[in-house]
């Protein structure tokens, strides 16, 4: 059992959670994630890593209510536990070849780059963020990007904070200056990875995503977040969740995303009953 040492709501039905998870606070790193496991019959849902404390031995996970589990987890309070945890799975993100970093982020999957907004401040070599959503409400961790970044912008769709657009949008704004990019490392939802892959294919950018696939394991025997790569089959719980941008087959993965969403929401249903 582990104990939810605190949550926060950070916006419309999503929590941050600090869960208590010594052996998983002690080795993990920036970019890995963790199964948990509400209960005992739950299912297994694969969860980022956004931030962690050795010392406290916890870690800290950011969760949208989108289904069953996710509600679930959502009814719980402060000292209550979840079954377990499994972790840290995943490759840690590598990012030390290039001095010229944007992070590029959309909604929850801001939680994801923030960790290396973090570390590369911390190392002395600051990334421009790009952080986007729906709105401002929807927005994650202004205040921490802004302090972690070496710039920080900001695209909202309907233009109430930041730039009225996409993430995209900033991202032309970018090139068009003339500021120099190494790479780009994108985490958000499928449409908005491969559309930003698109656009820096065209200038030759490196481009990193990371996979937010259908995952059961997480060991790479289920075989159900395997995702086309360059042609080839990856899984992406043993050999990303990152991978290059420009050679995921997004077609594949936003249809393979899709399969369960009518039982995922029929489930979700029965489950606020």
């Amino acid at each position: 059992m582990n104990k939810l040492v605190s949550i926060k709501d950070v916006a419309p039905r999503v929590k941050q959670y600090e869960v208590e998870a010594k052996d998983v606070a002690r080795h993990c790193k920036p970019g890995q994630f963790v199964i948990i496991r509400v209960d005992a019959e739950g299912e297994r849902v694969p969860l980022t890593i956004c931030d962690f404390d050795r010392a406290a031995g916890t870690v800290t996970l950011l969760v949208q209510d989108v289904g069953y589990s996710t509600h679930a987890l959502s009814k719980l309070k402060e000292g209550e536990c979840i079954h377990d945890i499994v972790g840290p799975l995943g490759n840690a993100t590598d990012l030390s070849a290039y001095d010229n970093v944007v992070l590029v982020g959309g909604g929850i999957g801001c939680a994801v780059i923030y960790p290396q907004a973090k570390v590369r401040m911390a190392e002395g070599r600051p990334c421009t963020s790009i952080i986007g959503a729906r709105t401002k409400e929807l927005l994650f961790a202004v205040d921490e990007f802004r302090k972690d970044s070496k710039e920080l912008l900001i695209a909202t769709d309907d233009g109430s904070l930041g730039v009225k657009g996409f993430v995209t949008t900033v991202l032309q704004q970018l090139i068009d200056r003339g500021d120099k990019i190494d790479c780009v490392f994108v985490v958000g939802p499928m449409i908005m990875m491969r559309n930003v892959c698109e656009l820096t294919r065209g200038y030759g950018i490196h481009t990193i995503v990371s996979m937010n696939s259908i995952m059961v394991d997480g060991t790479g025997m289920c075989g159900g977040c395997r995702v086309t790569v360059g042609g080839e089959t990856k899984y992406a719980c043993v050999d990303g969740p990152e991978f290059d941008g420009h050679l995921v087959d997004f077609a594949e993965a936003m249809n393979r995303s899709g399969f369960y969403r009518e039982h995922e929401q029929a489930c979700r249903l029965r489950g606020e009953r």
